[in-house]
């Protein structure tokens, strides 16, 4: 086992905060060496409302991944989302001087590079650009224009963005933690590593991660990311839809929800009661198990009709061969699926992520809550293998080592993440005795 890498994913999400610890074993696959997760006070609708509250959270939960694993934690991968998160598509061009010379990845990370400079609106920062189709000298659709020749090179790229204070808010609570971020990272796009295959990804397919606080999206078509948005609606509204409807306690509504839940209220027996404790000195109170699919079967049917809008205006509502996966904890929810399929009339399956999971102590791993954690601890391997990649390649071309210093990964799928790496990667690999 590459007990030489080991990878933390902190997911701090509205319900909870979860960490994993991860390895790879011989055949590549990730094996969860520890977990630990905390209840969330502090998130509401995945952004950062109570540093305290938050931190307490984070400490508890790597405390106990650590202990389960054996192993201190210093450095996490850490997921973004909220409704600040907005996407959009750029267009970039560089004009290359070296005519005859064939199109290096240089060239591409120059082009990408380009891309990160420009200017945002007031408040908003990039955290991820990732290249769609390249265009060299007006031949458009190329996915990997390096070694072609050509003079001018585009490419439209997605990019991504999150609001300055809820990165700053994040990177506040990890850092009062005692821990760093090794890589910020778009939760839908975590969730995705973990639960969709490379030919859902190639057929196109939109991830759909029902949360606690919100709703993310990811469309992919031809293996590329076309479409990213979070919808401010979670499980927690459906919660505070059932205390409101049936007249009880926050924690009861959720026990009803995840019990008794139903997404279609017609498959709910008509006829079946269940009774809860009243509060003191009070009777207990009689609930019908249709009553409560009704209040859920309404806030299901307008999270999946936002969801819906958000593939009609991608554009590529009739390109998802793969049809849609639903994960994250509102996906437990009986009868989901279905209903998903029913309203939009397409294919749909519930994404567990043993997508590329080994064997594993801890079975609850495999459970679709933790989709968005184990994709984490993904990324932060993919980042690694990439940085490997790219120094072994740099090693392999004399006179092209010193520019490992200061390139960016942006060809690769995590763009933005390997600017916190600039100047040490020689340094990492030296101390890993790689040389």
């Amino acid at each position: 086992m590459q007990h030489d890498k080991i990878v933390v994913g902190l997911d701090i999400g509205t319900t909870k905060i979860c960490a994993i610890v991860g390895t790879k074993n011989e055949y590549g696959k990730l094996e969860v060496l520890g977990m630990g997760k905390a209840v969330s006070d502090g998130v509401i609708r995945g952004i950062v409302t109570n540093i305290d509250k938050t931190i307490i959270a984070i400490e508890k939960a790597i405390a106990e991944a650590s202990e389960q694993s054996g192993i201190e934690i210093n450095v996490v991968n850490v997921g973004i989302a909220g409704q600040h998160i907005k996407s959009s598509i750029h267009h970039g061009s560089i004009t290359r001087d070296r005519v005859d010379d064939e199109i290096t990845v240089e060239d591409i990370n120059r082009l990408t590079n380009d891309i990160h400079k420009i200017v945002m609106p007031p408040g908003c920062e990039i955290i991820h650009v990732m290249p769609q189709d390249y265009i060299v000298d007006y031949e458009d659709g190329i996915k990997d224009p390096v070694g072609m020749s050509g003079v001018k090179l585009e490419a439209d790229f997605h990019v991504i963005t999150a609001q300055t204070n809820a990165i700053r808010n994040i990177n506040k609570c990890v850092k009062r933690a005692g821990l760093e971020i090794e890589n910020l990272i778009l939760e839908p796009l975590a969730s995705s590593m973990s639960v969709l295959s490379d030919e859902e990804k190639e057929a196109g397919v939109c991830l759909v991660d029902i949360g606690g606080g919100t709703t993310d999206i990811a469309i992919f078509h031809d293996s590329i990311i076309r479409h990213t948005a979070v919808i401010p609606f979670g499980g927690n509204i459906i919660t505070t839809d059932i205390k409101e409807g049936l007249k009880v306690m926050q924690n009861q509504a959720e026990l009803l929800k995840t019990k008794f839940g139903k997404a279609i209220a017609e498959e709910a027996n008509p006829n079946e009661i269940v009774s809860i404790p009243g509060l003191r000195n009070r009777p207990p109170k009689e609930i019908s198990i249709r009553n409560l699919a009704h209040i859920i079967e309404a806030r299901m049917e307008e999270i999946i009709e936002l969801v819906h809008a958000e593939i009609i205006t991608s554009g590529y509502a009739n390109k998802l061969a793969g049809g849609i996966v639903i994960t994250g904890g509102g996906s437990q929810l009986a009868y989901v699926q279905q209903l998903f399929e029913y309203m939009t009339g397409m294919d749909a399956r519930i994404g567990y992520p043993n997508e590329h999971l080994g064997k594993s102590k801890i079975e609850a791993i495999k459970s679709p809550m933790y989709a968005t954690t184990v994709g984490l601890v993904l990324s932060g391997f993919r980042a690694i293998d990439e940085r490997e990649n790219r120094y072994n390649e740099n090693r392999n071309h004399s006179g092209v080592k010193k520019e490992v210093r200061g390139q960016k990964k942006g060809a690769e799928f995590f763009s933005k993440l390997i600017d916190k790496t600039k100047g040490l990667l020689m340094d990492d690999f030296h101390d890993k005795g790689e040389y």
